[in-house]
């Protein structure tokens, strides 16, 4: 494999250290694997629900609606009808089956609002391997538009939770999970989820909190999703200085995204009460796989690395260290054949033990030092 050039970094600051994610609120530490899953439940509340507002509960029912069946082999397209009785909503999946009849491994994707998930090349490439793809356009079930007013169906159906759109959409890749097993089209022991930028926030919060997710690979999910306390500048492949974005870009820019609470920390980080390596500890032990490009600076690439090797200390605590990955490619912001085809060599080494490309775990710069001095407990 050719190494990737060093990113030429030209700032880099910590603001504050990552906080201990063994330690319970009251100060008792973690450490058991008993412990883990309470410690898990207040995680929730602070990686989740500060960040992200308060999640849309399952719904009062899941009923499916075939809108075109063409077999195996095909594309097929279903409408979900879901939410509450007394607000029902419903968005479209659209699945590429793989020519068997029997249940497949899956791949769910929110981003059918982006050309690439319109590309067979894309859907191809797992299909031929096996491999189902269900994708939806998560602007279904609520707007991506700045400045939207919280009157979407599912706000209606849930008006006493605080979620926003990521909410929402994370909440939609459960409901895929719900209707291909009702179809009886998926096998539960791999389900990956997958996603971009917003959408990478989206299939690592859906990731989290949804346990059927068997692979979560959130690609350059930038803040919401790297680190609020790393900030860092950098030159990118043609020669320009950009920045990471930070905590107050976001809840500035797309405050429909985040949750009502977390504009509460802009311009005072330190005092975040988690940070990302805690949003993607939640996914342990299943597999984390976080898909990164080289010059995509406003993804924070020192931020992801410093969340990833702090996340890889609860996944040592668990036995499952092997289960977190990660890989850069040269590049900017965009999810590639490249990226899917990593995500595909992933898929198939779990399901039938394919060799590992040699691209995983590298890194484009010098590896900084952690921002924790807290460790992975002996105790199991």
């Amino acid at each position: 494999m050719a190494e990737l050039k060093k990113l030429q970094v030209t700032e880099y600051r910590e603001l504050g250290k990552l906080p201990d994610p063994f330690v319970f609120q009251d100060g008792t530490p973690v450490r058991t694997r008993e412990d883990w899953r309470r410690r898990r439940q207040e995680l929730t509340a602070t990686a989740v629900e500060l960040q992200y507002g308060t999640m849309p509960p399952q719904p009062e029912f899941v009923e499916v609606e075939p809108l075109n069946r063409s077999g195996p082999g095909r594309i097929e397209t279903f409408r979900i009808h879901t939410g509450t009785r007394a607000c029902p909503f419903s968005f479209t999946m659209t699945v590429h089956r793989p020519n068997t009849e029997q249940p497949c491994p899956a791949l769910v994707d929110g981003d059918q609002c982006y050309p690439i998930m319109n590309d067979l090349a894309v859907t191809n490439l797992f299909t031929q391997q096996g491999i189902l793809v269900a994708k939806f356009n998560r602007c279904e079930i609520v707007p991506d538009m700045r400045g939207i007013a919280r009157n979407s169906p599912i706000y209606r159906a849930y008006p006493e939770y605080t979620f926003r759109a990521i909410g929402a959409w994370a909440w939609g890749y459960s409901r895929c999970v719900d209707a291909l097993l009702q179809l009886g089209l998926v096998d539960e022991k791999c389900i990956a989820f997958t996603g971009l930028s917003r959408g990478g926030k989206t299939a690592l919060v859906a990731g989290a909190l949804d346990e059927r997710a068997t692979i979560v690979n959130p690609e350059a999910p930038c803040a919401g999703g790297s680190c609020y306390r790393i900030a860092m500048r950098a030159i990118t492949e043609d020669g320009n200085e950009a920045r990471s974005e930070e905590l107050d870009d976001i809840v500035r820019a797309f405050p429909d995204w985040m949750g009502p609470d977390l504009p509460a920390y802009a311009g005072r980080v330190a005092q975040l009460p988690f940070d990302e390596h805690e949003l993607k500890a939640l996914v342990a032990p299943r597999v984390l796989f976080d898909s990164e490009a080289k010059s995509d600076i406003w993804a924070n690439p020192l931020g992801a690395y410093q969340s990833n090797i702090a996340a890889r200390e609860v996944y040592r605590f668990l036995g499952a260290e092997e289960n977190l990955l990660w890989y850069w490619r040269e590049g900017y912001h965009a999810q590639t054949m490249e990226d899917f085809s990593m995500l595909q060599n992933l898929m198939l080494n779990r399901i039938q033990g394919t060799p590992l490309s040699d691209k995983f775990m590298n890194v484009p710069f010098d590896a900084p030092a952690p921002a924790f001095d807290w460790r992975c407990p002996e105790g199991k």
